[in-house]
């Protein structure tokens, strides 16, 4: 029997489940928590107010799993005129960027990897020209190794590119052994994608186990953690392991999305702990969207409530 998020998560791919969702007025209330808008200007907005209040950003133009280089091609400007409207506000790296490369054609046929290189360079080189970074996100585990093979060439010229690895994949202690270098930038999650037992731990416990060995293995390292949870007992874990490897403030940081325990990152913020807020824009908000609602019940309840309340 399928499991609830194994569900959602194949509702994502559903082109007329698409068309419903999006179609539905009620929606864009619940919507409106998770992502900042649908335009540039939105985006910016939800940047001056959070950097306004000390939470940093790292902003994802959302879009994924692009079936023609035209798309490619329009991710990568989506993400230049991004970068211009961040220019003239001098936030450095309080304010970075999140990428997806399914987004830059990596799924394409016949070279989909050195497309994505091809198309995300020029990104990353515009992001080091007004002083702040690219990160790579991961998606399906599939797409790891052509992933970690774009940010090795980048690293070579930008060698702040991050990268983000997903604690329930069976691989991932190793590799973040492997990233765990002198200014290697590594995002640490749980993981949000169905992925069958031979690849991922299956079980909460099992998944959190991973991730605080994953955690122990960056925090010790020379690199620069970015702890991507809003679980409060991985973040203390954190916290600890950051004292105990003798850590400044400065050389680590707690990730959240954007909308979710944001009372939390506030919190954080005031007692000293570098927070930053993934933030989603664009008008392809259904699959970020749908996998949202797999991540927690809480929020597939909140959806539920708000269509009844709506309708």
């Amino acid at each position: 029997m399928l499991s609830q998020k194994a569900l959602l998560l194949g509702a994502a791919r559903r082109p007329g489940l698409r068309r419903l969702v999006t179609g539905n007025r009620a929606t864009r209330a619940v919507v409106d928590r998770f992502v900042a808008g649908e335009t540039l200007d939105d985006a910016l907005s939800a940047v001056r107010r959070l950097t306004g209040q000390g939470i940093g950003v790292t902003l994802d133009h959302l879009g994924e799993g692009v079936t023609d280089r035209s798309e490619a091609v329009r991710a990568r400007d989506a993400y230049l005129a991004l970068l211009d409207g961040l220019a003239p506000l001098g936030l450095g790296r309080a304010a970075e960027v999140s990428v997806k490369l399914s987004a830059f054609g990596q799924a394409l046929p016949g070279g989909g990897t050195d497309l994505a290189l091809e198309l995300v360079r020029p990104v990353v080189e515009a992001a080091s020209a007004i002083g702040t970074t690219v990160t790579l996100d991961m998606e399906e585990s599939a797409t790891v190794d052509s992933t970690l093979t774009v940010l090795a060439e980048l690293r070579r010229d930008h060698p702040g590119t991050g990268a983000v690895l997903q604690a329930a994949l069976h691989r991932t202690e190793d590799d973040a052994r492997a990233l765990a270098v002198p200014g290697s930038r590594v995002r640490l999650v749980k993981g949000a994608y169905d992925e069958p037992p031979s690849v991922a731990h299956q079980g909460r416990d099992d998944v959190d186990a991973a991730y605080a060995r994953c955690l122990g293995v960056l925090m010790s390292g020379p690199g620069y953690p970015m702890v991507g949870s809003h679980d409060p007992r991985l973040i203390s874990i954190a916290q600890r392991l950051a004292a105990r490897a003798g850590r400044t403030p400065d050389s680590w940081e707690v990730q959240m999305l954007y909308g979710i325990r944001t009372a939390e990152q506030h919190r954080l913020a005031a007692a000293g702990v570098c927070v930053r807020a993934y933030v989603p824009y664009g008008r392809d908000w259904y699959a970020y969207f749908m996998r949202r609602l797999a991540e927690r019940p809480a929020n597939l309840r909140f959806f539920l409530r708000s269509l009844l309340t709506s309708s």
